[in-house]
This record gives C-alpha cells, sequence and structure tokens, in this order.
C-alpha cells in the first residue's frame, strides 16, 4: 500500500492526497541509514582518535606484555651468553693445558647470519627489536655448538689421558751420571763449529761415544738418516698428541723406522757424527710443529733410582714382546 502526504492547492485552497510510491520511500529510507552509518563512523574514528576504545587499550596491554617478555628473553640471552663465555674461557685456559691441547676453532662461529634469514621480519613494527633478539639468540646457538664440540673432543682426550701422560717426552734422554760438562743450553748461541749465532733448537748434554741414549716417551720411530742440517745420526719419535723428540749426532741406531718404542727404552748411542765438535747428544722436543725447551719437560723431581727402573722397566716390556 502506498503511503499518502498531503499537498496544498491554492486554487481550491484545500489539501489534496499524493502517494508516495514505494521506491521513493525505500531509498529516502536507505539515504537515513547511510547518513546515520557514516555520522557513526565519523563520531567512533574522531573518538578513537582522541580517547582509547576497550579494543585499543587491551591491544596496547598485549604489546607492552610483549616488550616486556622480549626484554626479558634479551636479559636471559646474555646471561645464557655470559656462561657460555666463561665457560669457554676455562675450557681454552683449564681443561686444555691439562691436556696440552689447542684452543677449538670452528669456521663461521663467530660470524652472524646473513640478513636474509631475518627478512620475513623488516615490514614489522618491531623488526628492530625482533631482528636483534634473534640475532643474539643465534649467536648463543654456534657459541653453545661451538662448545659442545669442544668439550666432546675433551672428553676424548681424557680417556686417552694414560696413554698421553705415557707418550709426552717426561725423562732425560740419557742417565745424568754419565753426563759430561756443562748442558747446552735451548736458544740462540755462538756456533761452536761455524763461528756465528744460529738459533739452537734443543740442548745439548755431554757424554762419552757409546753412551746409552734412550726415547723419553712412548712412540714410534720416524725417521732416521745421515747428515741432514749437521744433525749426523739421528733418529725423531713420533709421540703422538703433537710431540715430537729428536736424538742427534748419535754413534748407532739400535731402533728402525716404524717400531714402537717405550719409554725408557734404549734407541741409540752417544756419538760425535754431523757437525759436532766433541761426544754429545742433541736433544730437541717438537710440539706441534714447533721447538721447545727440552729442560720444561724433565721431571726434576725424579730420583736416579726412578730413572733407572724405568729403564729397566722398559728394557722387561721390550724384552717380553720380543719373546
Amino acid at each position: 500500500m502506498a503511503k499518502k502526504r498531503y499537498k496544498f492547492n491554492p486554487q481550491t485552497f484545500t489539501y489534496e492526497a499524493i502517494a508516495i510510491p514505494f521506491r521513493i520511500r525505500f531509498y529516502r529510507i536507505l539515504r537515513k541509514i547511510l547518513v546515520g552509518f557514516i555520522l557513526a563512523s565519523v563520531v567512533n574514528l574522531l573518538f578513537s582518535f582522541f580517547f582509547y576504545t576497550p579494543k585499543m587499550y587491551r591491544i596496547g596491554e598485549r604489546n607492552n606484555e610483549l616488550l616486556l617478555k622480549y626484554d626479558i628473553l634479551n636479559d636471559k640471552i646474555d646471561a645464557a651468553t655470559a656462561k657460555l663465555e666463561e665457560l669457554r674461557h676455562r675450557d681454552n685456559r683449564v681443561y686444555r693445558s691439562l691436556f696440552a691441547s689447542d684452543s677449538l676453532s670452528l669456521r663461521g662461529v663467530y660470524t652472524d647470519y646473513p640478513d636474509a634469514k631475518y627478512a620475513r621480519m623488516e615490514d614489522d613494527m618491531y623488526a628492530p627489536l625482533m631482528v636483534g633478539t634473534w640475532k643474539n639468540l643465534d649467536a648463543m646457538s654456534r657459541l653453545l655448538y661451538l662448545e659442545s664440540k669442544s668439550l666432546d673432543q675433551l672428553e676424548t682426550l681424557s680417556k686417552d689421558k694414560e696413554e698421553m701422560a705415557e707418550a709426552i717426552p717426561a725423562i732425560w734422554p740419557i742417565n745424568k751420571r754419565n753426563l759430561r760438562g756443562r748442558i747446552g743450553a735451548y736458544g740462540s748461541r755462538l756456533h761452536p763449529i761455524l763461528g756465528r749465532v744460529r738459533s739452537h733448537k734443543g740442548i745439548d748434554l755431554g757424554g762419552r761415544i757409546g753412551d746409552p741414549v734412550y726415547a723419553t716417551g712412548n712412540g714410534r720411530v720416524a725417521f732416521d738418516n745421515m747428515g741432514s742440517s749437521g744433525y749426523g745420526k739421528q733418529i725423531v719419535i713420533e709421540h703422538g698428541f703433537g710431540y715430537k723428540t729428536r736424538y742427534a749426532h748419535l754413534s748407532k741406531l739400535l731402533v728402525e723406522p716404524g717400531q714402537k718404542v717405550r719409554r725408557g727404552e734404549l734407541i741409540g748411542e752417544v756419538g760425535n757424527t754431523g757437525l759436532s765438535k766433541g761426544p754429545h747428544l742433541h736433544y730437541e722436543v717438537i710440539y706441534r710443529g714447533h721447538t721447545v725447551d727440552p729442560i720444561n719437560y724433565f721431571s726434576r723431581d725424579m730420583t736416579a733410582e726412578e730413572f733407572e727402573k724405568i729403564i729397566a722397566s722398559a728394557q722387561a716390556t721390550t724384552y717380553e714382546d720380543g719373546e
């Protein structure tokens, strides 16, 4: 049914009823609804611009809570990294020193990952905070991996501790009772034959031709020859764990290349071969490719009786092995 409205007719001075079509009435109602919606949206926008709505308040609370959690997480990462650095320091300065082992180094451990890994977070409002946290966490993870590998290596070394203790060159290569004259020191010196200052990579122990020379630690004979660099007849023993020893200017070689030897085993005799001015043993300790002062490896508290006991034990063991 069409709605009616009244219009004044000036000719008859009366009001006449006019029917309003439904379509017009529908458009008018729709216009009022749209205008009301627009006004409500403008009011809501203005209100939200000047005042927090409950939803915005909840979002703000959640953001603050997340920021607080990120701060706590960063503090925990920093604390864990500090503990790892402390453990790393003890690993290098204490544990590895006990096993005479170099610090473990893995390529890339201290190198940041490429920025592409964090690209998906770049457009976020809190990208600097999130990316920084992830980088700290990744750095800690790499350090943790390095330390786990290092401890695995130390565990292996600890299992070989007894073998390593027997391999380290720790006794005198000759009986000190046979020692003649002063010990030629390690370091630079005036060469007695060449007449110029040269690096002396070992120590010289004076004796008589034919005095016995003993292996100072368990190992395997790696090399012997005549005349290399003025050493004359010499023996080099590979002890493992980074150690080698050299016995030079010998008169006799009593072992063969590849032969296993024990600490205290007779390997040669003092001589005067090579660039030598008199009978003596030139003795070197080589650790990881570099010579070191052999004096620092001698067990200074060892008595003559203890030394002779080691020699006798090595000879007895060698004899039984030969059987």
